[in-house]
């Protein structure tokens, strides 16, 4: 078996605008997004080892928040998760892979958690 390192950031509530419906257009939706991506391991991590071994774990709640085009309306929650793992791809080569959940908190009626995971591996 081989080693893995996986960064996590969960539960950013974020105003997107999104959806393919007429009350949803033109007004940002709030989604929950979590952020899972695995990163190339370092053989070891002593407790001086500086943060270039690993990927700072800003920079997933980046790719969901601040690198998401202000302006542009993603039809699908499933092309907001796809901008999301390309931002990452792009930021660093260490990025193996990111799987991207999102809840549309907008349609939920009784706390029921309704969306998508996305899994993308580098290509």
């Amino acid at each position: 078996m081989s080693d893995s390192l996986t960064l996590e950031v969960a539960d950013l509530d974020v105003d997107v605008l999104t959806g393919i419906y007429s009350e949803e257009t033109g007004k940002p939706q709030p989604l929950r997004i979590s952020i899972a991506a695995r990163v190339a391991v370092a053989d070891r991590y002593a407790p001086d080892t500086h943060l270039d071994a690993s990927k700072n774990y800003m920079d997933l709640k980046f790719a969901a928040t601040r690198a998401l085009p202000e302006g542009v309306h993603f039809k699908l929650i499933e092309a907001v998760a796809d901008h999301i793992c390309e931002t990452l791809f792009v930021q660093d080569t260490r990025v193996e892979a990111v799987t991207v959940k999102i809840v549309k908190l907008a349609i939920a009626e009784a706390g029921e958690r309704i969306g998508i995971t996305l899994h993308r591996e580098r290509r």
